[in-house]
């Protein structure tokens, strides 16, 4: 083994886990807000990969257009999931608002199928994107540097926003105490539509990244990457942005280098891997490695 593949191994961990954060934020933002697991989410990513095909595949719109799309069809398409489906349920048992989340998963994948069928469709960025460079004897293309640059950019600036912005705190308030939260004038709904429109932003960039490595798009595209977020989540500590994205880059070494490192025969076991990881993590550390104890809310 060389130290070059182990470096290209490690660059491929790195790209994999900036996609699995970025949407392992959205989980835990809506989880720390509304104490709810989202399992629609991954499919909003889906949906963002979709629609940066019609932008640039069928419309012929420059990439641009296409990051501003996904990013507005994402934000506009959680907050009406959330308003269609979670908000007249707020007061409900959290288990309604589980059972939802994966009823409207497979509702978006069921229309997924019967409006663009199931048959995967190749799915190519411009070719300057696809370019390789070389990095210490190791390959990256450019979209690989623009996902780990545009992650890390993203994740800064919703950090400053979650904790520097009016809005922000609104929102930390409303994950901490929604009722005292509406009694100090906070609109909670709103604030919650907000966390809802940032997770579902990002979701939807995510599905443009995935899309573009992945080379190929479908209905179903959404599951893997959307459960392995949750992983990761789960891993950082639901309802932690920052373990949110130590989980998801922990993730994204972790399966590559299972698969890179060990013998081929171990490949078809990454995902068995990834929830063993999992189980052991949460043996340790119950509540993940940034999460803390917190007692059920009134």
């Amino acid at each position: 083994m060389t130290g070059g593949y182990l470096l290209q191994q490690m660059i491929n961990g790195l790209v994999l886990g900036s996609v699995y954060a970025l949407v392992a934020v959205g989980f835990s933002m809506i989880y720390g807000i509304v104490r709810l697991i989202n399992f629609a989410h991954g499919d909003v990513l889906m949906v963002g990969a979709f629609s940066a095909f019609a932008i640039l595949l069928v419309f012929g719109f420059p990439l641009w257009a296409a990051v501003l799309a996904v990013l507005t069809i994402g934000a506009i398409l959680a907050m009406l999931i959330d308003f269609i489906a979670f908000r007249p349920q707020r007061s409900a048992p959290q288990v309604n608002g589980f059972i939802t989340s994966l009823g409207v998963s497979i509702l978006m994948q069921n229309l997924g199928i019967l409006l663009l069928s199931g048959q995967p469709r190749p799915f190519n960025l411009p070719g300057w994107m696809r370019t390789n460079l070389d990095v210490l004897g190791a390959r990256m293309t450019v979209l690989e540097i623009v996902t780990v640059a545009v992650t890390l950019l993203v994740l800064l600036g919703l950090t400053y926003f979650v904790r520097g912005t009016r809005m922000g705190i609104a929102m930390r308030a409303t994950a901490e105490n929604p009722l005292a939260a509406r009694l100090m004038g906070i609109r909670v709904n709103k604030a919650i539509a907000t966390a809802f429109a940032l997770g579902g932003a990002l979701a939807g960039l995510a599905g443009l990244l995935w899309a573009g490595r992945a080379g190929q798009i479908d209905p179903l595209m959404g599951f893997v990457p959307g459960l392995k977020a949750f992983v990761a989540a789960v891993i950082g500590g639901v309802g932690s942005l920052v373990g949110a994205v130590l989980g998801g880059y922990l993730l994204g070494f972790a399966e590559v280098l299972f698969v890179g490192l060990l013998p081929p025969s171990f490949g078809s076991y990454r995902d068995a891997f990834v929830f063993g990881l999992l189980i052991l993590i949460l043996l340790v550390l119950p509540n993940g490695l940034m999460g803390r104890s917190t007692e059920e809310r009134a």
